[in-house]
């Protein structure tokens, strides 16, 4: 208990002379919230494009491409595989036929909004069921196209982050002219980056015959994917590929999501490496002004144990001060941020929004507790070392 009494006791000496040494706290306070707001705000960069891509999958969709594919612009499968993998075991049928679209993927330019510059944007050629295997699919802003024609409707994201497609105007792409006539929302996935028009329309415009590059078939149910996949993969008319569609937008977020998330670790400890040092510093200092203290202390029996221990609690205290501001900024200045960035495997544009999760959130104050811990260590230790006599002389 006198262990205990004595920690209690320090520990509320130490955090009630904080307002004495305001300027050196200040700063440290400030290093910890620059870095706990550039690691969060760049992890949400990745959390983002990682949620716009694993939440446009189902794992009750499956998708059909050619064998050896690793995306659908690399893809491509005739008229024929697009009717057997309709008429494979465990495609969904409704009144209009199998829940499947044979789907056409190409890529068009649309300047950005913000510099003008020309970005790279999926045009996505769909067949009518295309709207009940995705049936997160809504329009918001005037009509879905009608089929046979040069009408086109665009996602909310891509609306928002590239110029000259809103609703009304036209662009020529391939050897059309494509007008808009609605704007769809996708619950923010990568849908929503797409433009979509009808498939058989698309073809000729990009002297595509009857070739696709894809087929989503919305099965009954999900534990119908196997026996769906080993009907395609056994027979001997077809080389195709098949994959659930949530575990192929999941692939392909993989690659950019660990580049961010690399960078966004090696900037965080980079600079938290300056904030630990610079937590050093503040707390030699703190230790240097609290001589008179941490001597009178020791002269009076208090033991080094609680001497250590109130200088950590201050140096974490300073630290998760700045750890729930840093958090705080990050959240109200980039949460919900709307941006685009490139797709490698289909080398086009995906629009998506910065994420700050609870669980980042929760990884930037443990990150600023590691500062703390790291920068209050040698400073506590040399104040527990502290000779009485050698402090009771330097006063």
């Amino acid at each position: 208990m006198r262990f205990f009494s004595q920690v209690f006791t320090v520990t509320a000496l130490t955090l009630r002379t904080l307002p004495q040494r305001a300027g050196s706290s200040v700063v440290a306070v400030i290093g910890v919230t620059g870095v706990v707001i550039v690691f969060v705000a760049v992890l949400s960069i990745a959390e983002g494009f990682r949620a716009a891509l694993t939440g446009a999958g189902s794992p009750d969709t499956a998708i059909v491409m050619r064998g050896g594919s690793d995306s659908e612009l690399s893809s491509g499968i005739t008229l024929a595989t697009t009717r057997i993998v309709k008429d494979a075991p465990g495609v969904q049928r409704g009144d209009g036929g199998p829940v499947a679209s044979a789907e056409l993927f190409v890529v068009v330019d649309v300047p950005k909004r913000s510099t003008g510059s020309p970005a790279n944007v999926p045009l996505r050629g769909v067949e009518p069921a295309a709207f009940r295997v995705r049936d997160e699919i809504r329009i918001v802003e005037g009509r879905i196209f009608r089929p046979g024609t040069n009408e086109i409707i665009v996602g909310r994201s891509a609306a928002n982050q590239f110029a000259g497609i809103d609703l009304g105007s036209t662009q020529r792409w391939g050897e059309s002219t494509w007008e808009v006539v609605g704007i769809f929302e996708a619950d923010g996935t990568i849908a929503e980056s797409e433009i979509w028009c009808d498939a058989r329309v698309l073809q000729p415009a990009y002297r595509r015959g009857d070739t696709f590059q894809s087929v989503y078939a919305k099965l009954d149910s999900a534990g119908d994917f196997d026996a769906f996949k080993d009907a395609l993969t056994t027979d001997p008319r077809l080389d195709v590929m098949v994959e659930r569609e949530d575990d192929y937008y999941s692939g392909q977020s993989e690659a950019i999501t660990g580049i961010i998330t690399g960078i966004g670790t090696v900037i965080a400890l980079l600079m938290g490496i300056g904030a630990v040092f610079g937590g050093i510093n503040t707390m030699y200092t703190a230790v240097a002004a609290r001589t008179r203290e941490i001597a009178t202390l020791r002269a009076l029996g208090f033991g080094g144990l609680p001497v250590v221990i109130s200088v950590m609690v201050e140096s974490v205290a300073l630290c998760v001060t700045g750890g729930v501001i840093g958090g705080v900024l990050a959240y109200a200045g980039f949460n919900g941020y709307q941006t685009a960035t490139i797709n490698w495997q289909t080398f086009s544009q995906v629009a998506f929004a910065f994420a700050v999760t609870p669980a980042l959130l929760v990884q930037g104050m443990a990150w600023a507790v590691v500062m703390g811990f790291f920068g209050g260590l040698f400073p506590a230790i040399r104040a527990a070392r502290l000779p009485v006599a050698t402090a009771l002389r330097e006063l």
